[in-house]
Order: C-alpha cells, then sequence, then structure tokens
C-alpha cells in the first residue's frame, strides 16, 4: 500500500537511496524528467538538497511515495518562480514514477497532492512542460484540468533526437 508523505526534511540515507535508484531507472527507460543520462549520486544529492532547501524556505512543496519496506514508488515537486513579479505562480518541476509502478494511478495522486498544495501556498497559476512523446504524462495533465499554452517545435535534445516541449498551465 502506497503512503505518501510530505517532504519537509532532509531525507535519510536509505530512503534518499532509493529515489535515486527510481531516478536512475526512469532516465535509463527514457523518461522525460530533464536528465539526458542518470546523474552521478552527488549531482542527485546536490539536486534533492537544492529540493529540500527550497521545501524549507517555502519556495517549493514535495511529495514522496513510499511502499511497504521502504522502496520509493514516486515523487513529484513544484516550485515558485523566482522573480519578484512572477513570485504567485509555481512550475511542476518534476514527476516521476518507478519504473515498476507505472499505471497505478500514482503520478496522478501525486499531482493532484501538488495542485493542492499550491492553492493551498497562494499559487495562482501552476505551469509545466512536458516533453511532446510523452503522451501519458499530457493525458495525466490535461485530464487533470492543465491546458497546452504553448509548443516549441524540436526544442528538447535528447541526444541526436529532438522533441517538442508542450507548456501547460492550471489557473487555481
Amino acid at each position: 500500500m502506497a503512503t505518501f508523505v510530505r517532504v519537509r526534511g532532509p531525507l535519510d540515507e536509505r530512503t534518499a537511496a532509493n529515489l535515486y535508484s527510481v531516478v536512475v531507472g526512469v532516465v535509463l527507460g527514457g523518461g522525460a524528467i530533464g536528465w539526458v543520462k542518470p546523474p552521478s549520486r552527488a549531482e542527485f544529492d546536490e539536486w534533492l538538497s537544492d529540493v529540500v532547501g527550497a521545501v524549507r524556505a517555502g519556495e517549493a512543496d514535495a511529495v514522496l511515495v513510499g511502499e511497504a519496506g521502504g522502496a520509493v514508488a514516486a515523487f513529484g515537486y513544484w516550485r515558485r518562480y523566482a522573480r519578484p513579479t512572477l513570485r504567485v505562480n509555481a512550475d511542476l518541476e518534476k514527476v516521476f514514477v518507478a519504473p515498476g509502478d507505472q499505471g497505478r494511478g500514482l503520478g496522478g495522486q501525486v499531482v493532484s497532492l501538488l495542485i493542492e498544495s499550491a492553492h493551498q501556498a497562494g499559487i495562482e497559476t501552476l505551469t509545466l512542460d512536458a516533453r511532446g512523446d510523452n503522451l501519458p504524462a499530457i493525458r495525466l495533465y490535461e485530464r487533470l484540468g492543465f491546458t497546452r499554452y504553448g509548443h516549441l517545435p524540436a526544442f528538447i535534445a535528447f541526444g541526436p533526437y529532438r522533441y517538442d516541449q508542450l507548456l501547460f498551465l492550471k489557473r487555481l
């Protein structure tokens, strides 16, 4: 049974290692989460520290989905825009589900929790971008009320391949 936990501080080493394994698995499977190749553990730790620091500063919110036995099944977070004139808005920066847990609705649950927390934090508009070939994610975002507002053809470089970048927003 999945347990949803709001990240409020640094993760213990076991959970961080599990999350790192999920990131590696998603990236190796071609997942569109921002890395072309799996990050080193040091790069991952730096990224995670940055996310946790933003959460602790009230600039972000993150949700971790754990399973019995301590395995991480999913993760996602939003972060406020840094520019003072845009701080009423936030970007859903990463949402991913472990390869073995995909298709169970966990991504939708994570995004729904993040939408609610963004609303509670006073966020007016939540944005995100998706790689054009990531049809399951696109369908999920549209089902949850996100509207496409932009399309950048061949904008994302993944080795020799180019993918469209689709931009979405949800007014809260």
